[in-house]
């Protein structure tokens, strides 16, 4: 399977040229390295090619690496069902690049290209409708990428009242709550209430 998966990425590197920088096959997947400018021409080779027929679009992601240069891989799933193979493709963006979409070529890649943008910042050129899909009107900054803050400051909740999404304050519980640290998981040093009850005499 390996030397099948080599060889096609031999025949995508000698037909695309410069636009696959590289590729690797590890743990039975082939993954490859696209510029993000020739996307498109990378798609539609994946599928109309005779020797790939990556006919199916599994997933659009991206993988967020704050120290490069470059931060955002763009992760591309595809599946050959005739050909019964899966194949990886990467392609590389800074906070400030754009990616071109693929819808041309894959319908299907709508809603993931808005989901990669809203979750991580990346901005699809030539998208229809660029808009975020899963955070709420209004919502601010991108929540996968990891330098977004794991807690927020305020919360959305519908009001009943004012027919209307509100955002309040966070307010934290916390400081209510009290604990008599009776609780035998907190590694108590001390007896409980009926352990004195106990024989403490046989035990090892």
């Amino acid at each position: 399977m390996d030397e099948t998966l080599d060889r096609l990425g031999q025949t995508l590197t000698s037909a695309l040229g410069s636009a696959i920088t590289g590729y690797a096959v590890s743990r039975g997947e082939l993954v490859v390295q696209a510029k993000a400018a020739d996307i498109v021409r990378v798609a539609t080779y994946l599928r109309d090619d005779p020797s790939c027929l990556f006919t199916c679009i599994i997933d659009v992601t991206a993988v967020d690496w704050p120290g490069r240069e470059k931060r955002f891989d763009v992760v591309y799933h595809f599946l050959s069902p005739r050909l019964n193979r899966r194949i990886r493709v990467k392609v590389e963006a800074s906070e400030t690049d754009t990616v071109p979409s693929i819808i041309s070529v894959f319908r299907g890649a709508d809603w993931f290209e808005r989901e990669t943008y809203d979750l991580y910042g990346v901005l699809f050129t030539g998208h229809p409708d660029m808009r975020r899909i899963l955070t709420d009107y209004g919502f601010s900054g991108h929540p996968l990428r990891k330098d977004f803050p794991l807690t927020g400051f305020v919360e959305v909740r519908y009001d009943d009242q004012e027919k209307r999404v509100v955002y309040d304050k966070v307010r934290l519980a916390q400081e209510f709550r009290s604990f008599d640290f009776l609780s035998p998981w907190e590694g108590t040093d001390y007896v409980l209430p009926g352990d004195e009850k106990a024989k403490t005499e046989g035990k090892p």
